[in-house]
């Protein structure tokens, strides 16, 4: 388990499906992410059984008291460069704007450079997602690139930010904030 001020990541389980699968096919929720409800719990089931399979690591957020309100994952992991991309989802809409989330990835990223020491932690975002961009830059996140009509959903496409942090981003962040 790992834990941040205002919240814990833990391991996911099984009970936590359902309340993932009421997120996902809230299209608020997921307005800006790149998953496709609907999504039915079959189809989450078998996400979760092919977890212990992948590389990809993926937390529930719950918050300090133990109410589930979100996850967090690593996925496609390069060892030989020490990059890996970060995903997030707060799928509980009481919590937004509140900190949680900031939380959550301030604690993924200790656990990636500190405990894993990864050198590159990148994103990708909806360009129209303005909550989530503020959240990543106010991190440390740095934009790289525009992938230009990137996604197609709700019939349109849109562009993706590319955005990511390096260890010494990190290291130097977070020694100014003991500091």
């Amino acid at each position: 388990m790992l834990e941040g001020k205002k919240i814990r990541l833990r391991a996911v389980e099984r009970v936590d499906l359902p309340i993932f699968v009421k997120w996902i096919n809230d299209l608020e929720v997921t307005e800006f992410l790149a998953i496709n409800p609907p999504m039915s719990m079959e189809e989450e089931e078998k996400w979760f059984a092919n977890l212990g399979k992948t590389e990809d690591k993926v937390f529930s957020v719950d918050t300090m008291d133990g109410k589930l309100i979100g996850n967090v994952g690593l996925m496609k992991f390069n060892w030989e460069d020490r990059s890996v991309l970060f995903g997030i989802m707060i799928g509980e809409k009481e919590y937004w704007n509140k900190g949680y989330g900031t939380d959550a990835i301030e604690t993924l990223l200790r656990y990636v450079f500190e405990e894993m020491n990864m050198n590159k932690v990148y994103l990708i975002a909806d360009e129209g997602n303005a909550r989530a961009l503020r959240c990543y830059e106010k991190i440390g996140f740095r934009k790289e690139g525009l992938l230009r009509q990137n996604r197609y959903k709700n019939g349109r496409y849109s562009d993706d930010v590319e955005m990511s942090m390096l260890q010494e981003e990190w290291r130097e962040r977070s020694s100014g904030q003991r500091g």
